[in-house]
């Protein structure tokens, strides 16, 4: 595979700061240009984040001593420095839909951590092993843009990479209904205890606008591709309940499910265990060798055991069961800000690339 110049716009927060390092020694992608708000522009990228560094680990030190750029004044300039960016900035909603769109205009592709662009009908939301096929509505969304090879592309909110890749393998019995409660960490919010200490000992039960978008996008990555647009999947009917919990990084789900057909959970594991998608067929560099981890345990899957699983790129799965009201109930894991943000766009674009798309 040849290798990729990249920008990472929005560096300076907790996604920019996980995409710099899961870029470090990339063997594809080559971090050239560091962007975020006019407030941190011009300084070296290790002043810029001085006292707000998030990551476990140092920084990056080829990303270290590289100049922070403006986003948004110097779009143009990193546009024409790389040969495609990473977004995760903080902005209102308008304000990234446009910005994205003025990159992608720029012949410069954006593969994108933001919620903005999730519901544009020809923008492919893309979880790699489940709706790799999305990515071939990108010819009708440059006719759109008028581009030739500019296009934007995103992943899903991080509340659903535990519970969708679950089910997936699962649609054959006909998936009716799902119920998900999901108990999501703290770096969904860009926080640690340090930054929101009234987390500490609570849980919160709402995350803003976090119920709609678990329902809604599922749906979006089973959609299908009609007349140039992607049309979400008629079923099945989700609802679900959002919680904010005391954990560092890693959400995780109860879910609840009826099929069509009836299940038996000894095939679901099967399933589950041999399913592969994409990434794991191409041998892509952050794929999970095995996407779905299946625990027998009852107390796994657990925060702090198993989020890191595979580079934290692995969906772990446990207490798969009968029940009494539903078909089906199990609980799942995955960490959000691998798996759920940046690594899940990492893997993207390694998907991209593999299939000529950044050419």
């Amino acid at each position: 595979m040849k290798t990729y110049n990249v920008a990472v716009v929005g560096a300076t927060g907790m996604v920019g700061q996980r995409f710099l390092t899961l870029l470090d020694g990339h063997p594809w992608f080559q971090v050239k240009a560091v962007a975020a708000s006019a407030r941190s522009a011009g300084k070296p990228y290790r002043e810029a984040v001085e006292g707000r560094w998030m990551m476990a680990g140092p920084i990056p030190a080829q990303a270290a001593e590289l100049t922070v750029l403006d986003a948004e004044a110097d779009a143009e300039k990193i546009a024409g420095m790389v040969d495609f960016i990473f977004c995760a900035v903080d902005m209102k909603k308008e304000e990234i839909k446009a910005l994205e769109e003025r990159y992608a205009k720029l012949e410069c592709p954006v593969v994108s951590n933001n919620s903005a662009h999730r519901h544009t009908p020809d923008v492919p939301m893309v979880l790699p092993e489940i709706n790799p096929e999305h990515l071939e509505i990108i010819p009708y969304q440059r006719k759109r843009l008028g581009t030739r090879r500019g296009f934007i592309a995103v992943k899903s909110n991080c509340s659903i990479q535990s519970y969708v890749p679950a089910l997936h393998p699962l649609r054959q019995f006909g998936i009716q209904e799902v119920v998900a409660c999901t108990y999501q960490a703290i770096s969904g919010a860009g926080k640690t205890f340090e930054t929101w200490p009234e987390m500490v000992d609570n849980l919160i039960p709402f995350i803003g606008g976090e119920e709609e978008k678990s329902e809604q996008e599922p749906l979006k990555v089973w959609g299908t591709i009609q007349n140039g647009e992607i049309v979400k999947a008629q079923s099945p009917v989700i609802t679900t309940q959002c919680l904010r919990v005391p954990i560092t990084d890693g959400h995780t789900a109860a879910v609840f499910v009826n099929f069509e057909k009836k299940v038996d959970v000894e095939t679901v594991k099967e399933l589950m265990r041999s399913y592969q998608g994409e990434p794991q067929k191409l041998a892509l560099p952050s794929a999970p060798k095995q996407f779905l981890h299946v625990f027998e345990e009852d107390n796994r899957p657990q925060a702090r055991l198993d989020r890191d699983l595979e580079g934290g790129m692995a969906i772990s799965v446990g207490r798969i069961r009968p029940d009494h009201v539903y078909d089906l109930k199990f609980v799942c894991l995955s960490h959000n800000t691998l798996r759920g943000a940046a690594g899940g766009a990492v893997l993207t674009a390694e998907l991209l690339a593999a299939k000529g798309y950044f050419d």
